[in-house]
């Protein structure tokens, strides 16, 4: 049973068979050694998959949940535009989860063997589709967060007058439609998606430098996720800025000077969480990608590394894209729990152990019972 589809051709171009020609059944050996080591190569369970697609499933359906009871609140009203972000973002997230995590599971059972899931190959084309679209468009959405949010601190008479709902539903909108057409640019040619290592998924080939649309293809997703990552941390850092200033102009109330120093510390614990977990998640995938492309490889010869005797080098690109590749998919599991489910849990205990720089005090917490949903209301836009 192969794990990745069946080459007609050995390393040197030769057929398979020649090896076993040779000598007292010495081929016969190497190549049921090479099978074992593969076999330990790409022992990898499917237990994985399963518990990521489960997971991410639980924690998107919930934020929606959440949003929705949220946006249909009177006391929202002004709050909306911040919800239909999250809103739209779980269910980018969700639906990414839906439609990805089955193909893979269905390679894993069928040991991996892709051709017999997928013997036209379309599969393989909408699975690289939908890894472009619901890579992108997450990482579009928390730049568009990041900058809504920007406006309400820096300035906020403008955005009172001008972010309306309809104007967010426009940009969300317009968000989907330009990343959908821009994965679908394979489609026309420019552009390829390919099988990847292990064999259990499909994503754009970055190795053809002889097609210059493949490259472009490539390199354009890796720089616009990159653009993406480089606006959200730069708004957030400004609407920290921003908050951190207005806290210290409002210390001088000793009324409201306890209020200010909470708010400051919640905004700027969850803007910090966020660009973490959006940096660490994408960044090894999009700058592996541009090394890659730079250097005219591609991660489909990880398929014949196991059966090399020099392979540790190459096995170690290997497992690290793997790696990012994952990482990259993890973020649509972190991403409601960062956003919305454990805002006030999390928020909670870094007040307590930042008391004395936010006057966040403890007692303040224990006296104050405050709901999920009535917390999410009043998050600072």
């Amino acid at each position: 049973m192969s794990r990745w589809p069946q080459r007609r051709d050995g390393p040197n171009g030769t057929e398979p068979g020649a090896m076993g020609q040779r000598g007292n059944g010495t081929g016969r050996a190497a190549a049921a050694a090479a099978e074992e080591e593969e076999e330990g190569c790409s022992a990898v369970s499917v237990a994985f998959p399963l518990t990521m697609m489960s997971t991410g499933i639980v924690g998107n359906a919930l934020a929606m949940l959440l949003v929705s009871r949220s946006y249909r609140a009177k006391e929202s009203r002004r709050k909306r535009s911040f919800l239909l972000c999250i809103g739209s973002l779980a269910l980018t997230d969700l639906l990414g989860q839906l439609l990805t995590s089955p193909i893979v599971i269905s390679v894993y059972l069928s040991d991996r063997a892709w051709d017999a899931v997928d013997p036209s190959g379309r599969l393989c084309a909408f699975f690289g589709f939908s890894m472009t679209v619901f890579g992108l468009c997450p990482l579009f959405i928390a730049s568009a967060m990041a900058v809504e949010r920007t406006l309400a601190i820096r300035a906020p008479h403008w955005y009172a007058s001008h972010m309306k709902p309809g104007v967010t539903k426009t940009v969300l909108l317009g968000i989907w439609l330009a990343v959908a057409a821009f994965a679908l640019l394979p489609v026309a040619g420019l552009g390829r998606y390919t099988l990847q290592w292990p064999g259990t998924w499909c994503f754009i080939s970055t190795g053809d430098s002889r097609l210059t649309g493949s490259l472009l293809f490539a390199s354009t997703f890796a720089v616009l996720g990159l653009l993406s990552l480089v606006v959200t941390v730069a708004c957030n850092l400004a609407t920290i800025e921003a908050l951190v200033s207005r806290c210290r102009t409002k210390a001088t109330a000793s009324r409201s000077s306890k209020q200010w120093g909470r708010i400051t510390m919640e905004t700027l614990i969850q803007l910090l969480g966020i660009m973490c977990v959006l940096s660490a998640c994408w960044s090894p995938l999009l700058v592996t990608m541009l090394k890659m492309i730079f250097s005219h490889t591609s991660f489909e010869h990880c398929k014949g590394f196991c059966g090399k005797a020099q392979s540790s080098d190459l096995h170690k690109e290997c497992d690290f894209f793997l790696t990012a590749v994952r990482l990259a998919s993890l973020n649509q599991i972190l991403d409601p729990w960062v956003y919305l489910l454990l805002r006030k849990i999390l928020l909670q205990k870094f007040c307590q152990a930042a008391s004395a720089v936010s006057k966040c005090s403890n007692s303040e917490w224990k006296e104050r019972s405050i709901t999920l949903s009535e917390e999410i209301r009043r998050t600072a836009a």
